[in-house]
């Protein structure tokens, strides 16, 4: 009797840890993601250029945020930029060519592989800004372009934002690129991309973001109108 007493105290024992370890259910999120209740702005009670240069300005405000609080903030003021992913499928819509550049980036100490990508300029539409920053960096023109997705690559001080263009239809020509710019150009296969992004050889945000998010959705765009 005893014994048949403590087998069940630790069955009890053992559904009781089994309740309390139960994953606590998601609770819905007070509104949907990307939705007006996102766009909310600071009320900005001040605000001072603390240095301007010609990619980009700093800015410290003195703000009220939408919760209430006031806070000071340096933000780095950016036009924005075109990320541009230039796909030849001609051979293989499954294993295309992905237009890739290695390049010495010193903010980060090291070359980088990344995809072409250059600032908007002031009143440039963004589509031709990216047009523009494939023809001149790699010579490249493509046929069909359209937008994929616009992230902010450091939102807690970077006022930048990039949008990534799908660039297909590749039609090869003469680079431009500024004097300043001393890129390698290179097509790779998007297999070959992402064994680099698995072996942690692609370290730059944009390529990442692009290149992922083609090999997540690339089977759906056929079907977008």
């Amino acid at each position: 009797m005893a014994k048949d007493g403590k087998i069940a105290k630790q069955k009890d024992t053992l559904k009781s840890k089994s309740k309390a370890g139960k994953p606590l259910k998601a609770k819905k999120p007070v509104h949907a993601p990307g939705g007006p209740d996102d766009l909310e702005t600071a009320d900005i009670l001040s605000s001072e250029v603390v240095y301007q240069g010609p990619l980009f300005r700093v800015v410290r405000d003195r703000i009220l945020e939408p919760g209430g609080h006031e806070n000071q903030r340096e933000i780095v003021r950016h036009n924005g930029s075109a990320v541009i992913l230039a796909v030849d499928n001609s051979k293989s819509r499954k294993d295309p060519w992905i237009v890739m550049e290695r390049q010495y980036r010193h903010a980060a100490r090291r070359f980088l592989w990344e995809l072409p990508a250059g600032k908007i300029e002031p009143g440039e539409d963004a589509m031709e800004g990216a047009q523009r920053e494939l023809a001149e960096e790699t010579g490249y023109r493509a046929r069909k372009w359209r937008s994929m997705i616009t992230y902010f690559a450091s939102p807690g001080f970077l006022g930048e934002s990039m949008t990534i263009y799908l660039a297909e239809g590749l039609v090869a020509g003469a680079a431009t690129p500024e004097e300043d710019e001393k890129i390698e150009l290179r097509l790779v296969r998007l297999s070959d991309v992402l064994k680099m992004i698995g072996k942690g050889a692609i370290l730059d945000g944009k390529t990442l973001c692009g290149v992922l998010w083609y090999a997540r959705y690339a089977k759906s765009l056929g079907r977008k109108k």
